[in-house]
């Protein structure tokens, strides 16, 4: 795996976020602005794509957004009064142009730009398929499916993405622009996230909220599992395409993914994790005299916990932000000194402190071991650690990049032994009937879980149907080494 921040490889990564505005004669400067507040969900390469009335005037670039779109001339070239944009964190081998979204095709109806967050889980069989057609695929992304899916039918725009959506399995959050009509659309289930917007007489959709706030829009509300909403000059249009199945968004937006300050699903993600850390502290409570976060993302955890347990809050730790653009490509004596790199001990509140730590996941447990260390060298007399998730054990398949099952900590050793690879003096995790409760649940219904928690169980609520099809992923693998 490569990541813009060559140190952050213990951490599970989303793949990307969208953004889509219309009705704004500064669609594309918002769109820039929205996918700058979006940049934590994909941070190698970004895209925008407008429509100036008659052409789609488009961008897209390796980097991140602010490099890419902070240039004036580059701003001034994306005319027109709709645009939409995305941001992208590619999962296998290296970034490449061609798979750079929103992806364009000129079609019968005429130009269509599209992108997606989340992966298709029958895009290899879907793709051999339409091979045999004679469809000539550029990227290796899925996204691209969907483009050929909707060339080869009949109708409107709408109704050829219906046909198309209808033919594939798996999760996403789609924008699309077709002229001056910007398409949104969520799987069945919902496991993507996406929220519609408005500013003045235009509307918005994206990821997450928090791209609403830079741009100061309003918030209006979440689209729903399996809705497909249609923004023209007539409106907004709601339509409900697929059978309705029970919700099944992922957990772990509300533990890691999401922006603190971003509403989801109607929810603040900030007060989602202070009330993951408060269940947590009743679950596994530690004598200790201080709580200490793991910057950045295991802060508002971190408060929740330090407010139930009764024991103060301290930044025992200091996260340097600026690590990955300086070593892009460290030596193995720099790597070996990466978590030091990102992260500094606050001795003055640890020295002689039995210190816990609050995260929100052990992933590969390599971050995790060097920072009990780190703390435990800063001269702190005990270190605890808790883990706002449960154990990470199986590999997610629905747009988030997870290590093979083989690469997590937790699906080859159990706690204690973890605790001793790690090297804490204790270590415990939320519990999966926990989380449930801090989500406001009585608790895990094992018949019909309220989220998507497949990365915490192994129960995949969409089909797998390309786990078993070696062969296409060899050759798609080929494609992109040679990218």
């Amino acid at each position: 795996m490569r990541t813009t921040n060559p140190f952050d490889d213990d951490k599970l990564h989303e793949e990307c976020a969208v953004f889509g505005i219309v009705d704004n004669e500064e669609a594309a400067a918002l769109t820039a602005l929205g996918l700058h507040a979006l940049q934590h969900r994909g941070q190698e390469a970004a895209g925008i794509v407008s429509f100036d009335g008659v052409q789609f005037p488009a961008h897209r670039e390796i980097g991140l957004v602010g490099d890419i779109f902070g240039r004036h001339s580059v701003i001034q070239r994306l005319n027109g009064n709709a645009a939409i944009g995305h941001t992208r964190y590619s999962t296998t081998g290296e970034p490449m142009m061609r798979n750079v979204q929103p992806l364009f095709a000129d079609l019968e109806f005429g130009g269509l730009a599209i992108a997606h967050n989340g992966n298709l889980t029958n895009a290899l069989t879907m793709r051999r398929e339409l091979v045999h057609q004679g469809c000539i695929f550029q990227s290796t992304t899925d996204t691209e499916i969907i483009i050929h899916l909707m060339a080869i039918r009949r109708g409107t725009v709408v109704e050829r993405l219906i046909s198309s959506l209808r033919q594939v399995e798996g999760a996403y959050s789609i924008v699309a622009l077709a002229s001056n009509t910007l398409i949104g659309v969520r799987d069945p289930l919902g496991v993507r996230p996406l929220v519609l917007g408005r500013l003045g007489e235009s509307h918005i959709l994206a990821s997450e909220s928090c791209a609403f706030d830079i741009i100061g829009a309003e918030y209006v509300r979440d689209i729903k599992p399996g809705e497909l909403i249609v923004i023209d000059e007539n409106g907004v249009h709601s339509h409900f395409p697929f059978p309705p199945m029970p919700s099944r968004f992922c957990v772990f937006e509300y533990i890691y993914f999401a922006r603190p300050d971003s509403m989801v699903e109607g929810t603040s993600v900030y007060e989602a994790r202070k009330r993951i850390g408060m269940e947590l502290a009743k679950e596994a409570p530690v004598d200790a005299d201080v709580i200490v976060p793991i910057p950045d993302s295991g802060v508002p955890a971190a408060i929740g916990f330090s407010q139930a347990a009764g024991k103060p809050f301290e930044y025992g730790i200091i996260r340097n932000h600026y690590v990955g653009r300086t070593f892009i490509e460290p030596s193995d004596e720099i790597r070996h000194l990466g978590v030091k790199l990102k992260h500094s001990a606050n001795r003055a509140y640890i020295t002689g402190k039995r210190v816990v730590l609050v995260d929100d996941s052990i992933v590969r447990g390599t971050t995790s071991r060097k920072i009990v260390e780190m703390v435990r060298q800063a001269g702190a007399k005990e270190v605890h650690m808790r883990i706002s998730s449960p154990p990470t054990t199986d590999s997610c398949f629905y747009g988030v990049d997870t290590p093979e099952r083989s690469a997590l900590l937790a699906a080859n050793n159990d706690v204690e032994e973890m605790r001793q690879l790690i090297g804490a003096d204790s270590l415990q995790f939320i519990s999966i009937d926990g989380l449930y409760r801090a989500m406001g649940q009585s608790e895990r219904d094992q018949d019909s879980p309220h989220y998507c928690d497949a990365c915490f169980t192994g129960e995949y609520p969409i089909p797998l149907t390309d786990m078993d099809s070696d062969q296409d992923s060899r050759q798609l693998s080929l494609l992109s080494e040679i990218g």
